[in-house]
């Protein structure tokens, strides 16, 4: 009968064309850090040109990581990016374990998180009703409060179930909504920048001339210079989920590169012309003060535009989110998707829908898992604790490239190997070490969550052999 038949061999369909890679690239990283992370980046680095170059540098490294995908692309058209590429590297297990590490924490906490973010800003335009006051001290283990500030967890969670909805309607219309957001933002950030290059006014706050801060040199510069490129690098994170669809991209060898570096190289240009105007309007001291509850970006636009400014920035930031809220959506559950197929996750997340042709069953598990998080509210936490886990990925996938070119497996020219590759390898080692040193506990407990998911890695192997 129709409704019996296999529907885990269905093929995913190419309809993803350059245009709309390279806004879903952009899309996904811009959001709320090139509004935010301006005020750390100046008490890092009291310098207005090393700022400049530290977002220049980030977007290089992210473009080096770039290069370093579409050598590993050419291995493999199928969808999952560097679950993949690590798979055919190294194996079953450490590409399980990087699924794993996406499903249970990364994508799906990311997902919870930007929804969360979306509707807070949402909730300071509109104020939402407080619902169920009398169970806000309700909690498990006094860490889990499930009912605190529940009507912004109600609507982030509509958001979710409505973005999978039109995500399982199809990727062609997801990527169509995509590329309406990511040009909202680009307008937005340009209208902000356009004001801002032709403001006229004296930098608010400025003492008669008077420098506050000392330039930094030596050792102190470097220090510096390198906590504010790690900021600059937060702003760009993203990049590379798109390899997660090569699935439904038209011609990915040929495609994917350029995607990356198109979306990279237009976050770069408005980052930099961004942050060259909130230099411009605030001077140095006064963006270094500004608190960690306050947004630079809103202080910014509030002198360009008045108070109308503030309200302004929180519209901007509300389609910021939202449309890298809908990326996500996209491309993470692409990853559970593979591992289904290959057997180490559940099976019926293989499926494809017969009309829409997309994978709706590791969407709808993407939407539970992202749900059970924000009504949890510990997605902030869980995230914060394997960020390193990323930049332990990457520079697996950076070593497999060298790999790989030594064993002949790649042939194709790959640009800036091997020093490409080797530089991303003595970063991500310098980045792991460090978040292992500063944030040890943290870092071991998300080691813990992490290998949660042996003990289900051998159930699925047992599974397949049966």
């Amino acid at each position: 009968m129709q409704e019996n038949q296999d529907n885990t061999h269905i093929a995913l369909k190419r309809v993803i064309g350059l245009p709309t890679a390279i806004l879903l690239v952009a899309g996904l990283m811009i959001g709320s850090g090139a509004f935010k992370k301006i005020a750390p980046m100046t008490q890092s680095l009291m310098s207005e040109p090393y700022i400049l170059l530290a977002w220049i540098v980030a977007g290089l490294i992210t473009i080096f990581g770039a290069f370093t995908y579409s050598g590993l692309s050419s291995m493999t058209n199928e969808t999952g990016g560097i679950y993949e590429y690590l798979r055919l590297i190294y194996g079953d297990f450490i590409a399980y374990l990087l699924g794993w590490t996406y499903f249970i924490i990364v994508g799906t906490g990311a997902i919870a998180a930007l929804a969360y973010i979306f509707s807070q800003s949402a909730d300071a335009l509109f104020h939402f009703p407080t619902l169920l006051p009398a169970y806000r001290d309700i909690s498990f283990a006094n860490f889990i409060y499930p009912f605190r500030g529940f009507s912004i967890k109600i609507f982030a969670m509509s958001m979710i179930i409505l973005l999978t909805w039109l995500n399982i309607r199809g990727i062609k219309y997801a990527g169509k909504l995509n590329n309406v957001l990511t040009g909202a933002k680009i307008l937005g950030i340009l209208l902000l920048i356009t004001a801002g290059v032709f403001y006229a006014g004296e930098p608010v706050g400025m003492i008669q001339g008077k420098e506050l801060f000392q330039p930094l040199r030596g050792a102190a510069l470097f220090s510096g210079f390198f906590g504010a490129l790690l900021s600059a690098l937060w702003a760009y994170d993203g990049w590379a989920n798109i390899t997660f669809v090569t699935g439904e991209i038209k011609n990915p060898e040929r495609n994917l590169p350029y995607a990356i570096i198109g979306g990279v190289g237009i976050a770069m240009i408005l980052y930099v012309l961004l942050n060259y105007v909130y230099m411009k309007v605030l001077p140095m001291e006064q963006l270094a003060s500004i608190p960690e509850n306050k947004i630079a970006a809103a202080v910014v636009s509030e002198t360009l535009f008045g108070r109308a400014g503030a309200s302004l920035i929180v519209v901007l930031i509300l389609t910021c989110t939202f449309g890298a809220l809908n990326g996500c959506i996209i491309t993470y559950p692409r990853i559970s998707f593979r591992m289904a197929q290959e057997k180490v996750f559940f099976r019926n997340a293989s499926r494809v829908h017969p009309d829409f042709k997309t994978p709706y069953v590791a969407l709808i598990y993407s939407c539970v898992w992202s749900c059970v998080l924000v009504i949890t509210g510990t997605f902030d936490q869980i995230t914060n604790l394997v960020v390193f886990s990323t930049y332990l990925f990457f520079g697996l996938a950076a070593a497999g490239l060298i790999k790989m070119k030594m064993q002949k497996r790649i042939t194709k020219k790959v640009i800036g190997y091997p020093v490409v590759p080797v530089l991303i390898i003595i970063f991500c080692l310098v980045l792991v070490i460090n978040t292992l040193i500063v944030q040890a506990r943290a870092t071991l407990f998300g080691l813990l969550l992490m290998l949660s998911g042996v003990p289900f890695y051998f159930w699925f192997r047992k599974r397949k052999q049966v």
